[in-house]
C-alpha cells in the first residue's frame, strides 16, 4: 500500500491511469491530471484535435446504486463545470470544450463523449 493513500484512493488512481492510457490510445493528448481548484476537481484534461476535453473518471466494482454513470450527479457536474471555468481563465484564448466521462465497472470501460453540457 502506498504511504498515506487509502485503498479507495489507490483504486481511483489506477482507474485514472487506465482512463488516461485508453484516451491516449484513442489519439487524445493528455494535458493535465487531477486539476484542482477551491470549488472542484477535474480528473483528466486532454486535447482532442481542436477541442479541450474535461474528463471525469468513475470506477465501480459493483453496479449497486446505479453504477458509475449514476454517480455523476447534477451536483458533481456543477463542481466539474466550476473547475473547468477556473482552468479556462488561465488560458489566453478559450478553445472548444466538452465534458466526457470514462466509466469503469469491473473489467468494462465505457467512454461517453459529451457526457453532459457545461457551457
Amino acid at each position: 500500500m502506498e504511504t498515506g493513500r487509502s485503498i479507495t484512493q489507490q483504486r481511483g488512481d489506477a482507474a485514472e491511469r487506465q482512463a488516461a492510457t485508453f484516451l491516449e490510445g484513442q489519439g487524445l493528448t493528455l494535458i493535465a491530471r487531477n486539476y484542482r481548484c477551491r470549488g472542484g476537481e477535474i480528473d483528466l484534461i486532454a486535447q482532442d484535435g481542436d477541442t479541450l476535453v474535461f474528463v471525469e473518471v468513475r470506477a465501480r466494482h459493483h453496479t449497486d446504486y446505479g453504477g458509475a454513470a449514476a454517480s455523476i450527479t447534477h451536483h458533481k457536474q456543477q463542481r466539474l463545470i466550476y473547475a473547468a471555468r477556473h482552468y479556462l481563465m488561465l488560458l489566453p484564448n478559450e478553445p472548444l470544450c466538452r465534458f466526457d466521462a470514462i466509466l469503469i465497472e469491473g473489467p468494462h470501460l465505457e467512454w461517453l463523449r459529451s457526457a453532459f453540457d457545461g457551457f
